[in-house]
């Protein structure tokens, strides 16, 4: 049987741009897996490592105003955020070269031996090498960011491991052009293409989970996509790990006495950081606990007058849209579920942004509104009202793991008074990332940023953001009693590399 095509598809219209690919088979798989196995060695040296990822950014910017309008094409999610978006993505790729270049992930650490410890200590010398090939599953709502030359990507070449990323069938032809380009930075250096593989195809997934010699995985996508990918992943003969991030509903706290503060403000803030990007960021806040009474009424009346003026929008692909059409009406069609805006489509291709509210005590009860405790991808936030902090708490103690977790207090909670440090106690628990006074959308490159949290959030306590993300790809390994003569240079007395280190005891750098 023939190879399914594989085509590029324009969102704006539903229609198909032009044929890309065919979906990889077992045996393309298998090529693109043994390639990218064989370039380990290439990445071997830092240094070069590090001139790989520069030269991957330099790439990705000088074929910029191509990239992104391949990549509006078929997002639709426009110049000014695609061009943004490319930024960042070649802003993270020399933050992992600098990252390379400290050498500091390798966490090295130096015990000489002590006869007088109880019970005695040998010679013991620790640092952390790469797990091997990487498989990366691109997602569709950040075509660069989180693709082919996203996180993923750049922290596993980071690590020395060579990847094979599953093309997402949202933008296959940027994809394509993009692993081009990565593969030809990395021929500056005389490392191999097969260091960047590319696959398509629901079932070249598949295979690549199970692939003997894929090391690990990252994915981000769907609960249901992710949990089946990671269920593989452990069911295989030698379980990997899989590092997946799954979905959130980024829970928000409004105090009574935040909403009589600045009600207003918080409305309009809400407003902008449920619709950006058409409601399809992974941080998107979806649920909302917003006090009964006045203050939150003036907080929904901003609300609503901000949203109203917010535009209908094109989503990734139709399937999404119409999940999108289906989940608000059944949303909507619960007893006590009212739609000050309602939410919906705007049009044959597009999507209309709007919210929906409920009395907190239904969401704190189980039962038939658990609906409404899942994410809905797109343009859409639930609002619950609630009585007192009982009835908050309550709703708060039936969520899920997310990314983030957010909260909007008065000036004198911030300043220590009332309930704003009880508030983050409960928030820390469900989320990777807690804000104060601040929306979750956008998720800063730095060394500090934290892009994970309990299940489903993510499937692991890892970060698939800033430097910390190298971590997944890199396992430990202690040498004992190892002549020097046979140690790797980076764990050698004299230090010919420069690297920080922990030795005996003391931290060197």
């Amino acid at each position: 049987m023939a190879a399914a095509p594989v085509w590029s598809v324009d969102p704006r219209t539903g229609k198909q741009r032009e044929q890309v690919a065919t979906e990889a088979t077992a045996e393309e798989v298998d090529t693109a897996v043994r390639a990218a196995h064989a370039a380990r060695g290439a990445l071997a040296d830092r240094t070069v490592r590090a001139a790989f990822l520069r030269s991957a950014a330099e790439r990705l910017e000088g074929a910029r105003d191509h990239l992104v309008e391949a990549a509006d094409a078929e997002t639709a999610l426009g110049f000014t955020r695609l061009t943004g978006e490319l930024a960042r993505t070649c802003f993270q790729l020399r933050a992992f070269a600098t990252l390379v270049d400290e050498g500091a992930f390798l966490d090295v650490v130096i015990d000489h031996p002590d006869d007088t410890a109880t019970p005695p200590i040998p010679d013991l010398r620790r640092y952390k090498v790469p797990l091997g090939v990487v498989a990366v599953y691109a997602a569709s709502n950040f075509p660069f960011a989180f693709s082919v030359p996203g996180g993923d990507t750049a922290s596993a070449l980071a690590a020395g491991c060579p990847v094979v990323v599953k093309a997402h069938p949202d933008h296959p032809a940027l994809s394509e052009l993009v692993a081009s380009l990565l593969r030809r930075a990395a021929a500056e250096h005389g490392i191999p293409d097969g260091v960047v593989g590319l696959v398509h195809g629901l079932d070249a997934g598949i295979e690549l989970i199970e692939h003997p010699l894929v090391a690990a995985a990252g994915f981000t996508g769907s609960v249901r996509g992710g949990r089946a990918l990671f269920d593989a992943a452990a069911a295989r003969p030698v379980p990997i790990p899989f590092h997946g991030e799954l979905g959130s509903l980024n829970p928000v706290v409004v105090t009574e006495a935040a909403a009589a503060e600045r009600a207003e403000a918080i409305g309009a803030g809400l407003a902008g950081s449920m619709t950006m990007g058409v409601g399809q960021f992974c941080v998107k806040p979806g649920l909302v606990l917003a006090p009964a009474g006045e203050g939150g009424d003036r907080l929904l009346k901003s609300l609503t007058e901000a949203v109203s003026d917010t535009g209908s929008g094109v989503l990734l692909d139709h399937r999404m849209r119409d999940n999108f059409v289906a989940g608000v009406a059944e949303r909507a069609q619960l007893p006590d579920v009212d739609s000050p805006v309602t939410p919906g489509a705007g049009g044959e291709h597009s999507v209309s942004p709007g919210f929906l509210t409920v009395p907190a005590a239904r969401l704190a009860e189980e039962g038939g509104y658990d609906l409404l405790l899942e994410e809905c991808f797109g343009p859409v936030t639930v609002v619950a009202r609630y009585e007192d902090d009982d009835e908050a708490r309550a709703v708060l103690s039936r969520l899920p793991g997310n990314l983030t977790a957010t909260v909007q207090l008065s000036e004198a909670e911030a300043a220590g008074e009332g309930r704003g440090a009880e508030i983050l106690a409960e928030l820390t628990p469900l989320a990777g990332r807690v804000l104060v006074n601040g929306w979750p959308t956008g998720v800063a490159v730095a060394p500090a940023q934290h892009h994970g949290g309990p299940y489903p959030a993510t499937t692991s306590t890892s970060t698939s953001v800033g430097g910390t993300a190298i971590e997944r790809w890199l396992r430990p390994v202690a040498y004992q009693n190892t002549p020097e003569a046979l140690l790797p240079p980076e764990l050698r007395d004299d230090n010919p590399l420069g690297l920080p280190r922990r030795y005996d005891g003391r931290l060197e750098r």
